[in-house]
């Protein structure tokens, strides 16, 4: 389907033929009908196929008409980056419009924020916490919302922020067309949608299973040369622009380092660091001055980057679904890409549950000249720290984590 086959506002053409938009993907053509239309929503689509704009265009399209210097849409989202990023996405495509649209999260300081809300703007993009704080002190007012996006809704319940959807709910105008994006659809989710929703249009483009522009492969490797592979892999890898996920920040720090140390330029991406050194690594790496990031999940849903050949899961993701948010970071809008998977003997257990959803076995591989024998390091001895009792590696994280420690991982909420 032609983009010109939806009636657009001329206005909103420069900013289309920016972004080269010329035919619409899968989920752009199954959406966008009903969400110019006016209708509530509920869509669900891999990562890296147009989903931003089903939403953004038909905010743009409905803000051509009517008053300005008030909020008419907000888009609630579970992180700052991906916040920015639809950010991004509004200014390029409403680059032929003088639409306004601000950012609200936490981790930085309110000030501009605040400036931007008295000064007024028609969208808003949102991390809950952030933004109820500045409902309660009273710096925004939602009375005047026609559309709301619930984006990334299941990602938003792992990370205990639906209490906060639901009070901001609260503050929005019943008479208004609401757009809810989730990869999954638990009972919390589907229960959102009955009460937030008015005889919603369902859409599911390729869902469960990976794109198939991406090439699947695994390492087997004991963990004590784990890291020793991944830095023989990245030798002989094109190296222009490859993203490696790690379970925990600490580590994503230390192998972003060792990485460095091995010749690549390379930066981080995780919790830890400040809303600036996030921001910088992330421009970095787009620009192509960092060939390699390192991440927590915190960067698996919703990271916009062009060209990203390889995906590689130094440690295994804790649910085949977060597998396919990791590895769509890859293979996007129809171009091919790579992942890498690292896996031990306690990983067995997860690469059955990805074979079940790929619906066949995933390749293993070995590296030609790595040698996979040498011994694990001796550990101290008993009775010391780190004697044979304490296990070489800190256990997995559980997946479902307390809300409160979720909210500071990723810093997506309200500050303190």
């Amino acid at each position: 389907m032609n983009f010109n086959q939806f009636n657009l506002d001329s206005r909103l053409q420069a900013g289309i033929n920016r972004l080269g938009y010329t035919q619409a993907t899968p989920i752009q053509a199954a959406a966008l009908p009903a969400a110019l239309a006016g209708k509530d929503l509920i869509a669900t689509a891999q990562t890296g196929t147009g989903k931003t704009a089903v939403f953004v265009l038909p905010i743009l399209q409905k803000l051509l008409t009517g008053p300005r210097n008030r909020t008419r849409a907000l888009i609630v989202t579970p992180t700052r980056e991906l916040a920015e990023q639809i950010h991004e996405s509004i200014r390029d495509l409403g680059i032929g419009t003088n639409i306004r649209s601000a950012t609200i999260y936490g981790g930085v300081g309110p000030a501009p924020q605040v400036r931007a809300l008295r000064d007024g703007v028609e969208i808003l993009v949102a991390c809950p916490g952030r933004l109820l704080d500045h409902l309660n002190q009273g710096n925004a007012r939602l009375q005047g919302v026609e559309i709301l996006v619930l984006d990334e809704a299941d990602r938003m319940l792992d990370m205990g922020f639906l209490p906060d959807v639901k009070r901001i709910l609260k503050q929005i105008p019943s008479k208004r067309q609401t757009m809810l994006f989730s990869a999954t659809f638990p009972a919390e989710i589907e229960g959102l949608a009955t009460q937030t929703l008015h005889d919603p249009q369902r859409i599911a483009v390729g869902l469960s299973r990976p794109a198939h522009t991406v090439t699947h492969a695994l390492y087997p490797v004991p963990q004590h040369l784990k890291t020793s592979l991944l830095l023989a892999l990245l030798k002989r890898t094109d190296t222009n622009s490859v993203l490696i996920f790690t379970r925990t920040k600490h580590r994503a720090e230390k192998l972003s380092h060792q990485i460095g140390l091995a010749g690549f330029r390379a930066t981080s991406l995780h919790s830890d660091r400040s809303q600036g050194q996030r921001q910088s690594a992330l421009a970095g790496f787009k620009s192509g001055h960092f060939q390699v990031m390192v991440a927590t999940d915190i960067a698996a849903r919703g990271l916009d980057v062009e060209g990203i050949s390889h995906v590689i899961n130094y440690d295994m993701p804790a649910t085949a679904d977060d597998y396919i948010h990791r590895i769509g970071r890859t293979g996007r809008a129809e171009h091919t890409g790579d992942a890498f998977t690292l896996f031990t003997p306690e990983d067995r257990d997860m690469v059955r549950s990805l074979e079940k959803i790929m619906g066949k076995p995933l390749p293993q591989q070995t590296l030609d000249g790595f040698n996979y024998t040498v011994p694990a390091p001796e550990r101290p001895a008993s009775g010391t720290r780190g004697s044979r009792h304490t296990p070489a590696v800190s256990p997995k994280t559980p997946h479902s984590a307390p809300n409160r420690n979720l909210r500071q991982k990723y810093a997506g909420g309200r500050t303190r």
